[in-house]
């Protein structure tokens, strides 16, 4: 026989209910509330914030451990390129996959691949820029293919872009390689960097529904990483000139290219924060006889509230030309949270390494992440913007 509350126990069930409810409200509102002020309020400054504050803010925090994580493993995501794969390249350790970020004043929601499926049904999400924009393109496709491992997938690499296609749902996830946003062509077997140009990229990205751009690694590379022989501007060509005056003009013509080719009503548009590199140890680790990132296995000790080491100069210009736009991009601004993360770089355990370069700690690579990893975290803040 079925027990019927009293009046008194049914009345304080619902109140329980009521209160439950309210707290997931407010705990949303406020992350909402969180990611609209940050859209309008982009940071100049040395990110700082007083211990008194207390709304959410998701792109300040703390690092946690998380024994719930990662969300998948690399053994069951096919994409992941060598140059991330550290798991299968040897990395011996893997407690750099069991942190999760923590805003302050609040949770993320967990990421649900389904969701994210169900919400871009028939739609096309499309990564813009360099190996890190790569990085993080590959990372979302992990994190949704664990989700729905039965699901009919087609991969489809070529160059600039490579598309992988969830069938069953309709949804395209890209990556459009373009590392400096602007255009580069040959010209009489020379590279030419063109600072007020881009027509030639954005024809291919005018479709998307969802945009997320990057750039900034690649305009400060000298000698035989740099990948341009000269720059034109107004017509005239240099060897040479300030790369932050360079990045800056480039970005100003990706930004007026954006406000005046792309309807906002109907393609949300992202900017990936500047990725920290961490080649000097001595920004964490004073006295270190490390040369970088090598055997680096924990996050760098302290809370999100203020950046360890210099704060890139390649931000700053990142949030001038944000904030100048007539529509501004939202601003993922994953620069505090990643610079915490020396332990995440894929280091000597990179595929494309022969293996006496994986022997070698000078050839450690801490500039791009793992997968799983800290793109991860990147993608479950780009989740939370899109459907939170």
């Amino acid at each position: 026989m079925a027990l019927i509350p009293s009046s008194y126990s049914l009345v304080s069930s619902l109140n329980l209910l009521f209160l439950l409810s309210l707290q997931c409200k407010v705990a949303s509102s406020a992350i909402i509330l969180s990611l609209r002020h940050h859209h309008n309020q982009v940071n100049h400054k040395r990110p700082m914030i007083h211990a008194n504050q207390s709304n959410c803010e998701v792109f300040m925090g703390t690092w946690v451990r998380d024994g719930t994580y990662p969300l998948y493993q690399s053994s069951n995501c096919p994409i992941i390129d060598p140059q991330f794969n550290c798991q299968m390249y040897g990395r011996p350790d893997s407690d750099y996959l069991k942190y999760r970020w923590r805003p302050l004043n609040c949770d993320l929601p967990r990421f649900n691949g389904v969701e994210f499926l169900l919400g871009m049904r028939g739609k096309t999400v499309m990564f813009v820029g360099d190996s890190l924009g790569r990085n993080q393109w590959q990372s979302l496709i992990c994190m949704i293919s664990t989700s729905v491992p039965q699901t009919q997938t087609q991969l489809v690499r070529g160059e600039p872009l490579s598309t992988f296609r969830f069938l069953d749902y309709g949804v395209t996830i890209s990556f459009y390689k373009a590392p400096y946003l602007v255009e580069i062509d040959v010209v009489q077997g020379k590279k030419i960097l063109s600072l007020e140009k881009l027509d030639g990229n954005g024809d291919a990205w005018r479709s998307a529904d969802v945009l997320s751009f990057n750039t900034g690694h690649w305009w400060s590379h000298q000698g035989s990483l740099q990948g341009w022989d000269y720059m034109e501007l107004g017509g005239k060509y240099y060897q040479d000139m300030d790369r932050l005056a360079a990045l800056e003009k480039g970005l100003k013509t990706w930004a007026n290219w954006v406000d005046t080719n792309i309807d906002k009503s109907r393609t949300k548009v992202f900017f990936l924060g500047i990725s920290p590199s961490h080649n000097n140890p001595s920004e964490w680790n004073t006295g270190a006889m490390t040369k970088n990132c090598y055997g680096e296995t924990e996050p760098i000790t302290g809370t999100g509230t203020t950046y360890p080491g210099s704060y890139p100069d390649q931000m700053r210009v990142v949030n001038m030309v944000i904030r100048e736009m007539n529509n501004p991009a939202y601003l993922l601004d994953i620069t505090m949270l990643s610079a915490f993360r020396k332990d995440a770089h894929p280091s000597i355990y990179d595929g494309d390494l022969s293996p006496g370069q994986r022997a070698n700690p000078d050839y450690s690579d801490c500039s791009h992440w793992c997968i799983p990893g800290l793109p991860d975290t990147w993608n479950e803040l780009f989740y939370t913007a899109l459907f939170y």
